[in-house]
């Protein structure tokens, strides 16, 4: 018995509440999308996807595990375990301009750091008889990082009068540092046929376990613009806010083929 099997098998026996979807027939009908969001357990004799179908891992858990006896693909299908993007950060508050004279804008604030990637899924697959018309995509890479979000613009120095100079602008603020990227998922092809399907890794299978993208830096916050006054009693303009950095990219998912 492979390691698949006994994974599996241990699962179904051991996690007796886990609502585990079983069913001797699932038909993904041709452009529809079926979403495994009760269960991380698909156990079918027929599973079936017409063309342009998605089935939808459930994302909440980190591995995934689907069994079938007969399973049947058309053209242009996906399974999706792809990591969710981590959000942006948000914009940083904008400095306060003072109406009173020859006062000094106040700075921006700085943006939040954009959210993390999560992982992409790990999915344990195991097809005994498969027909595969067109290229099934296995999308298992990890989310994006979130953008940075931009630092707040710095306030206006207010007006210079006769007796004093004109305000300096606030500074802008710091852009914040973008998400990383998160792992991609890993991949356990599991088939009595899998000298027959790793040919067709890359044609008719194509799968994608890439590490998420890293999130961009936040943008500078603007400095804020000077006082004027008169007789040349002008204030100084600010200095603009740092550049966030940007995250780092995830690491790429593992591919595994056992034979049973």
């Amino acid at each position: 018995m492979t390691n698949f099997k006994v994974l599996l098998l241990l699962l179904l026996l051991s996690h007796p509440l886990w609502a585990q979807v079983r069913v001797s027939k699932l038909v993904i009908k041709s452009k529809e999308t079926y979403v495994l969001d009760q269960s991380d357990i698909l156990v079918a004799d027929t599973l079936v996807m017409m063309d342009s179908s998605r089935l939808v891992l459930n994302k909440l858990k980190t591995d995934n595990f689907i069994r079938t006896k007969v399973t049947i693909i058309g053209n242009f299908c996906t399974i999706d375990g792809k990591g969710v993007a981590g959000k942006p950060g948000r914009q940083g508050r904008s400095g306060l301009s003072y109406n009173a004279p020859c006062r000094d804008g106040l700075p921006g604030g700085p943006g939040t750091r954009g959210l993390d990637g999560r992982p992409g899924v790990n999915l344990f697959l195991y097809l005994e008889k498969v027909t595969i018309r067109g290229p099934l995509i296995i999308d298992l890479s990890g989310g994006d990082g979130g953008q940075g979000g931009p630092g707040g613009s710095g306030g206006g120095g207010s007006p210079g009068t006769l007796h004093c100079n004109g305000g300096k602008g606030g500074n802008g603020g710091d852009g914040a540092p973008g998400g990383n990227g998160a792992a991609g998922g890993n991949l356990v092809l599991s088939s009595p046929k899998i000298k027959l399907l790793e040919p067709a890794i890359g044609t008719k299978i194509v799968i994608r376990i890439s590490g998420g993208n890293p999130g961009e830096g936040g943008r500078a916050g603007y400095h804020g613009g000077a006082g004027l006054g008169p007789r040349g009693k002008n204030g100084k303009n600010g200095e603009p806010g740092a550049e966030g950095k940007s995250g780092s990219t995830g690491v790429e998912g593992t591919l595994k083929f056992e034979s049973n």
